[in-house]
């Protein structure tokens, strides 16, 4: 697993962090690079502030195989995140060609100058447009950043477009089981088979049903079998607790 490729998520928007708007990109990305198995390592949200952007953008770049930029490529005097990644790698921005003609088809020969905007890119040999067959306004890879649009539709269609170039590792499972027990009645026992199943990732998370304490436990791996014997030592836990175990069907 060590040599799985990583990665980090920079969800940039004001709208974000004020709560007007609800991220769901980053589930989105998060399960489909875990079924690539590509660990994502890191999530950020960062607002519209060009230097923290920049700064997100390096360190993280440096970090983790692959950053995945979402929000702010949009046509309005806000949308500062070309400028940002341009800055970040020490570029100039300029209107790609081939981004000017697909606006101008998709906008039937009179894409207006905020909407030309949706055409800048850094400047480089090895800035590679990524297709948006929603509204033809493209992201781009730069280095190992890819830059999405925020709208879930169209950043969905962009990692599709991108999907087959990223280099994948093992798949990461998981599972779950559910029961009417309390995650501090278990503790104990779960550090004890979090101990012998070091391959697995073992989360706790309590939730209520019906007014009533419940916890799911979730286990992670790229061993499904592993996954299957874990859970099933919890499940038994949570029986002499006097709870009834709801298994998942797993991924």
């Amino acid at each position: 697993m060590e040599d799985a490729p990583t990665a980090c998520v920079l969800v940039i928007g004001d709208e974000i962090l004020s709560g007007r708007t609800q991220d769901t990109n980053l589930k989105y990305l998060g399960e489909n690079l875990a079924m690539m198995g590509i660990r994502l390592k890191e999530a950020r949200v960062i607002p519209d502030v060009p230097n923290v952007i920049v700064d997100a953008v390096n360190t993280c770049r440096a970090l983790y195989t692959y950053v995945f930029t979402t929000g702010g490529i949009g046509p309005t005097h806000d949308d500062i995140t070309t400028e940002c990644i341009a800055r970040a790698f020490g570029r100039k921005v300029f209107r790609h060609p081939d981004a000017v003609a697909r606006l101008t088809t998709y906008y039937e020969g009179h894409p207006n100058e905020a909407r030309l905007k949706m055409a800048e890119v850094p400047e480089g040999p090895d800035v590679e447009l990524i297709n948006n067959r929603i509204t033809a306004a493209p992201g781009y890879r730069i280095g190992n950043v890819f830059v999405l649009a925020g709208v879930p539709s169209i950043a969905r269609a962009m990692f599709e477009a991108i999907a087959p170039q990223l280099k994948k590792g093992a798949p990461v499972h998981s599972n779950h089981v559910d029961s009417s027990v309390g995650e501090g009645d278990l503790a104990a026992e779960l550090t004890e088979i979090q101990s012998r199943y070091t391959n697995v990732s073992i989360g706790s998370y309590p939730f209520l049903r019906d007014g009533r304490p419940w916890t799911s436990i979730v286990a992670r791996s790229t061993d499904k079998d592993a996954i299957a014997k874990a859970l099933l030592e919890v499940a038994e836990v949570m029986l002499t607790k006097g709870g009834m175990p709801e298994m998942g069907k797993g991924r």
